[in-house]
């Protein structure tokens, strides 16, 4: 990736580990990587502590322009700024998952995520991960992929994520809130939860982190090729 630049597409629905395969093919590939997901996490976190319901569409649109979100890259590792605070440790809670998921489907916020998602990633080899990545933010990226998994699969590795933070939740309610993410990612108005017609589907319901980045990897040299 040292030559022209040449960006790639994660897509699919929260929990399927688009960010772990993003980061380990990046690196493979000596490109930037992009956590989109952080961004909508840190506009989520700049609602609840400025007392906005997450529930109020108008008022989070009136309300987005006030929030200074930067990102910025640290050592190689994406930092997330609010107001100059490192947020990227706050937006890591279940509350701030939750918040991405609402304040994500509010046009006027993805509307100037994407903004600043292209900008960042202009004239550089990128991979980048999200919910409309393919479908919306990089359109024609060479290489689209789709990364899902059963929505059993993805509560049982997030709450094994959480046990080992120490969260007290159970795995029942960790699938009812992949479920009913699921539900507002895909019937959200703003750029839907959707697979880009030229995607590639990757199911890694039996398929761990390394599997997963070797085929993304197969498929990525094969069309930069």
């Amino acid at each position: 990736m040292k030559d022209k630049p040449f960006s790639i597409a994660i897509d699919g629905p929260s929990g399927a580990g688009k960010s772990s395969a993003a980061k380990a093919v990046a690196r493979e590939l000596n490109a930037m990587y992009l956590d989109t997901g952080a961004m909508y996490r840190a506009v989520g976190v700049y609602m609840m502590r400025n007392g906005i319901s997450l529930d109020d569409g108008e008022a989070i649109e009136e309300n987005v322009s006030g929030a200074d979100i930067q990102v910025r890259f640290e050592n190689g590792v994406q930092k997330m700024y609010l107001a100059g605070e490192d947020i990227s440790e706050a937006i890591r809670t279940p509350e701030a998952s939750t918040a991405a998921s609402k304040v994500s489907a509010v046009p006027g916020v993805r509307e100037r995520m994407v903004q600043l998602q292209r900008s960042i990633a202009a004239g550089h080899s990128v991979v980048m991960d999200g919910r409309d990545i393919g479908t919306h933010v990089l359109p024609d990226a060479p290489l689209k992929i789709f990364l899902t998994a059963s929505s059993q699969e993805r509560a049982r590795r997030r709450w094994l994520e959480l046990q080992e933070k120490g969260a007290n939740q159970s795995y029942e309610d960790v699938l009812a809130d992949i479920r009913e993410r699921d539900a507002r990612d895909c019937g959200r108005a703003a750029s839907p939860l959707r697979k880009a017609g030229d995607a590639v589907e990757l199911d890694c319901s039996r398929m761990d982190l390394p599997a997963v980045t070797r085929e993304i990897l197969r498929l990525a040299r094969e069309r930069m090729a």
